[in-house]
């Protein structure tokens, strides 16, 4: 499991209040507060969360690089923005209701799921398109996720 993999299913298994725990060794995000962001990032921070509150914000160093993630409610969803050091939005990711998704990403999904119960259905976008959708779901007490294109192809785990 890579660290992408583990920060997306840490914040989004803690919005869905549940309990994560990641293997050991691997990076996890360190709490910050918006007054310890540099300027150009909580300049990001304040623009993304216009209308929304922000949750938490943290900070990680993955392959080197510092990455900083604000998590919002928007509207009863969460949304985690992922900006790097120039304030740049590297990455969206934003809980959509699985009835919502276009039909063979939720047909995809149901069917990779099985009977396990979908928990959280998130897109994932980059440079302002939909790349994915990830599902978390979870199967006899284990949570796994699921992931698809756009056009409803199974991708494989980052």
């Amino acid at each position: 499991m890579n660290n992408q993999i583990v920060r997306t299913a840490a914040a989004t298994l803690l919005a869905a209040g549940l309990l994560f725990n990641a293997a050991p060794g691997q990076e996890m995000e360190k709490p910050v507060r918006m007054k310890d962001l540099p300027a150009a990032v909580q300049a990001t921070v304040r623009e993304q969360s216009k209308g929304a509150a922000i949750r938490g914000l943290s900070m990680e160093v993955e392959n080197g690089q510092t990455f900083y993630e604000a998590s919002l409610k928007v509207k009863g969803r969460i949304r985690d923005v992922l900006i790097d050091s120039d304030g740049k939005i590297v990455e969206i990711e934003e809980q959509v209701a699985l009835n919502s998704l276009p039909p063979a990403v939720k047909n995809e999904i149901v069917k990779q799921a099985g009977k396990g119960r979908i928990l959280i259905v998130e897109s994932i976008t980059k440079d302002n398109a939909v790349v994915a959708y990830e599902a978390h779901v979870r199967t006899a007490g284990k949570i796994s996720e699921i992931k698809v294109d756009p056009e409803g192809k199974l991708l494989p785990p980052d």
